[in-house]
């Protein structure tokens, strides 16, 4: 495995450097250590690479939000240097020759445009080089020319094909996504549902993302036979935790808001709210407590601020359905207009919480001490939070759509909900939701029987793994 270091892993206890490279990038000629870092698995060895261009902010800070130089300004450069880095130790040899070289995401597509083009790393395309697509919704757009963060800032002199590289909708940029898309050898996505749904045109009246404008190229590596969906896998330990107390998840989310708040130097809206309702949450368990752990994006929140015909949206009508005697736990953060819409119903619901921010520990006790997940992505490549539900024995309501519709099964081991509008999305939501919790306090004796099935149903890597080398790496397991 190869990462950048960002300034931080090749100074991590036990580090050692295994070499050094001169890269060539954006007309200079930069000295880059390649480290190898000690992991908790060691037929995995994790190597990085070294250079203060992968910590132009500070050191580990994965991903920065540019403000004046466009969206992944900053992260584009240190990406681009990231894939010349390692095309570079590739042909220098300090990383060995690998039977196949994996990519992920737009961050790495760069690699495939110095083998296509570049003389100089022609000897790479004799590796097989197979892309991942995670998020199609992230690309990496940036400017062709004219710009400090820029294909021709980063590779002055390297002549290309531009039906390789341009984007299909700006003819003035490049698009890595398009490139991993159309360079690689194989390509894949992280559920078979979600590489079928990417095939057509986006529909943002149906509130269906599709191909995010890159379908064309999507089905030309389906005729190509160059795609597969793989789903992604979740890890098994050999005895799940007791299921926890409500005292102790109490407990647990005032500690956690208490050291969030801690570190603001001014008090946010959404943290001021939290701590007010933890401080009036009794000592009694809610009579169902519903909980969602992810990211605070469109992708994620979206049918949450969905109007229904009861002429809220469909997170107040959910309230409603649920009554005051019921407690709906939200965990995350990312997108400050959907904090703003979580904060403004907190401030009005007490029977929803939530808790801007994440933690690990909370995180697990809220999977195996919930009753009811709730996961109404508006696309979801694979999705892992519904995974680690389900491990715990908390049955998921998730929308039909990608990895969700790959992972739980309507009515045996969770609930599944669809809609062709985002309107009729959110109406068979809450009305989802509320047949769940009826069958829940009506019929105990198959609520118990869709948790135990919950708990039992495995996403293995095992099986994972063994597709990717057959479909991917063109080799079976031994």
């Amino acid at each position: 495995m190869l990462t950048p270091a960002y300034g931080i892993f090749a100074y991590l206890p036990g580090a050692q450097q295994r070499g050094q490279v001169d890269v060539d990038f954006a007309g200079k000629t930069h000295i880059v250590g390649l480290h190898e870092v000690p992991g908790p698995n060691k037929a995995v060895v994790h190597y990085v690479l070294d250079s203060e261009l992968f910590a132009p902010h500070g050191p580990g800070l994965i991903y920065t939000d540019d403000h004046g130089g466009g969206p992944f300004a900053t992260d584009a450069n240190k990406f681009a240097f990231f894939c010349a880095a390692a095309a570079t130790a590739l042909r220098e040899g300090v990383l060995g020759v690998p039977d196949v070289v994996h990519l992920h995401d737009w961050q790495a597509a760069l690699y495939l445009v110095l083998r296509r083009f570049a003389p100089s790393f022609a000897a790479l395309r004799k590796i097989r080089t197979v892309f991942t697509i995670h998020n199609l919704a992230m690309q990496g757009v940036r400017p062709l020319a004219g710009n400090g963060s820029s294909f021709a800032t980063w590779f002055p002199n390297l002549k290309f094909g531009a039906e390789a590289i341009i984007d299909p909708r700006w003819p003035d940029c490049i698009n890595p996504m398009a490139i991993g898309i159309r360079l690689a050898d194989a390509v894949n996505t992280v559920s078979p549902t979600y590489a079928q749904e990417i095939l057509v045109p986006s529909d943002s009246a149906r509130g269906y993302s599709g191909g995010e404008g890159l379908d064309a190229d999507l089905r030309a590596a389906q005729t190509e036979k160059r795609l597969v969906g793989i789903l992604n896998g979740c890890n098994y330990p050999p005895r799940q935790p007791r299921k926890p107390g409500w005292d102790r998840i109490l407990t647990t989310m005032r500690v956690e808001a208490t050291r969030w708040i801690a570190r603001e130097r001014h008090l946010p809206a959404a943290h001021y709210l939290a701590d007010k309702r933890l401080a009036k949450l009794s000592a009694r368990r809610p009579r169902a407590l519903l909980t969602s752990i992810g990211r605070v994006t469109a992708q994620k929140a979206e049918l949450y601020r969905a109007p229904t015909t009861a002429g809220v949206s469909a997170l107040e009508a959910i309230l409603a359905t649920i009554g005051s005697d019921s407690l709906f736990v939200l965990v995350g953060s990312g997108d400050p207009d959907y904090e703003r819409f979580f904060t403004e119903i907190a401030g009005t619901y007490d029977n929803f919480l939530f808790l801007n921010g994440y933690s690990d520990g909370l995180a697990g006790l809220l999977y195996a001490g919930g009753d009811l997940f709730l996961m109404p992505s508006s696309f979801e490549p694979c999705g892992i939070s519904q995974m680690l539900a389900m491990r715990a024995g908390q049955p998921c309501v998730v929308h039909g759509v990608g990895g969700l519709k790959d992972t739980v099964t309507d009515g045996i081991t969770g609930f599944v909900f669809s809609g062709r509008t985002p309107a009729e999305q959110a109406e068979a939501f809450v009305a989802r939701l509320a047949y769940a919790l009826e069958l829940r306090g009506t019929s105990p004796g198959r609520w118990q029987r869709l948790q135990q099935a919950a708990a039992a149903a495995r996403f293995s890597w095992a099986i994972s793994g063994a597709t990717y080398e057959k479909a991917l790496y063109g080799y079976k397991s031994q």
